[in-house]
């Protein structure tokens, strides 16, 4: 279902969050896919659609920097909560090409950049979820001399960037394998080579300092096992890592994920998946153990770590981790919400998390084209009731919203919409 806009849609007297600042008072004129124009007093084109934007903001389309996308429903209702782009972060190698071609023809789903297949060690993290039948077989890397046809194999299969397994199973009470430092430096080696970006997944400390040392670009969680030394910080800092803090999915393994404030919260409600909202009403009876099994992090120590590296200048890229089911109530949408809720209460400025909702993570992937509003940028914008930068949770109160210059039909009810 891909949408054509018929004419150019002219924007006034919004507050403009460009991705780092606010201005007050802009026009922003949209033609096409793109943005053409931002300024003031801005005419409008013959036959364009004018909006007042007086007394609300707009912004880029959000960026979730941390998914799991397996059907197009999940794209939808990503969108519906304002979230133009995803970066999923692995799973099927033939899903994943399913749903960036799907995100490429639709307007309605938000689109997707893919890892396509994990780098772990044979029986490494995420082969028990092999054994309990959750997911498929997939290839693993046995060391430094199979990094590069692992990789090359990941470029053939379509990867947009590369997802490293480092996971001893401290976190979730299983011991389990590890690649060993040699295995991964090759594995970030040979993807640079080819262009892509690499992630580590780290829940723990020590994950996450070897995920560093070894030359990584993003730490796909934020350490949660512990309070962080000092000279961890300080590593991340100097190595020019980001890091996505994953808060929600974290809270989510607590007694009290951040979804059930989001479920009761009428500007998200109405938008939500129902089967998701059912599911969601279920758990609450239920002990964390009960719900996502043993866990061994805990989200303070993740959020603490994540601000103190941002201090020191490591970019924040907000992320959810979302799912969906396994009893992990964390979905794509409206969990992004609460994540920057999280960023917020961590430490975070209404405006540094924005930052890290939009521009941070189009530079830290190399998304030249989107995550800032200015010119022959592409015309993915959210436009929202109030001031978010004074207040995050004004982003719930969505009034326009555009994909590649196409309105988003929020009226559409997320159960009516087909999964693939």
């Amino acid at each position: 279902m891909t949408a054509h806009a018929t004419s150019p849609t002219l924007i006034r007297h919004a507050a403009v969050f460009d991705g780092s600042r606010l201005l007050p008072a802009q026009d922003v004129l949209i033609d096409g896919s793109v943005i053409v124009a931002v300024g003031t007093h801005l005419e409008a084109p013959d036959g364009a659609t004018v909006l007042d934007g007086a007394g609300r903001t707009l912004l880029p389309g959000l960026i979730d920097a941390h998914t799991h996308t397996t059907d197009t429903a999940q794209l939808r209702q990503a969108l519906l909560f304002g979230i133009t782009t995803e970066l999923d972060m692995g799973g099927s190698a033939e899903t994943a090409r399913r749903m960036r071609a799907a995100a490429d023809e639709r307007d309605d789903l938000a689109d997707v950049r893919v890892a396509t297949t994990g780098a772990t060690a044979p029986g490494g993290h995420p082969c028990q979820l092999v054994e309990l039948g959750m997911i498929e077989p997939f290839p693993t890397v046995g060391g430094p001399d199979g990094a590069d046809a692992f990789v090359a194999a990941r470029v053939a299969e379509g990867a947009d960037h590369l997802k490293i397994f480092i996971e001893d199973g401290t976190a979730i009470g299983k011991p389990l394998p590890l690649m060993s430092p040699q295995t991964v430096t090759a594995l970030i080696r040979a993807a640079h080579e080819r262009g892509l970006r690499t992630v580590a997944h780290t829940l723990t400390r020590d994950a996450a300092c070897q995920a560093v040392a070894c030359g990584i670009d993003g730490l796909a969680h934020a350490p949660a096992d512990g309070p962080s030394d000092q000279d961890l910080i300080e590593a991340a800092a100097a190595s020019g890592v980001f890091v996505v803090p994953t808060l929600t999915a974290l809270t989510g393994m607590t007694p009290t994920p951040i979804e059930y404030e989001l479920a009761d919260d009428p500007r998200l409600r109405s938008y939500a998946d129902p089967q998701w909202l059912a599911d969601l009403e279920a758990t609450r009876p239920l002990e964390p153990g009960q719900r996502v099994g043993p866990v061994g992090v805990d989200p303070r120590y993740a959020a603490d770590a994540a601000v103190r590296m941002f201090r020191l200048g490591v970019p924040l890229l907000a992320g959810t981790d979302g799912t969906g089911g396994h009893g992990h109530p964390t979905t794509h949408g409206i969990s992004y919400h609460g994540e920057l809720a999280l960023l917020v209460a961590a430490g975070l400025t209404p405006a540094q998390a924005l930052t890290a909702a939009t521009a941070a993570p189009a530079e830290a992937f190399g998304l030249t084209d989107r995550g800032r509003i200015a010119p022959g940028l592409r015309a993915d914008l959210l436009l929202v009731e109030g001031d978010p930068t004074r207040d995050i949770t004004a982003l719930r109160d969505i009034t326009g919203l555009w994909r590649r210059g196409i309105p988003a039909d929020r009226t559409v009810p997320l159960v009516a919409q087909t999964r693939e």
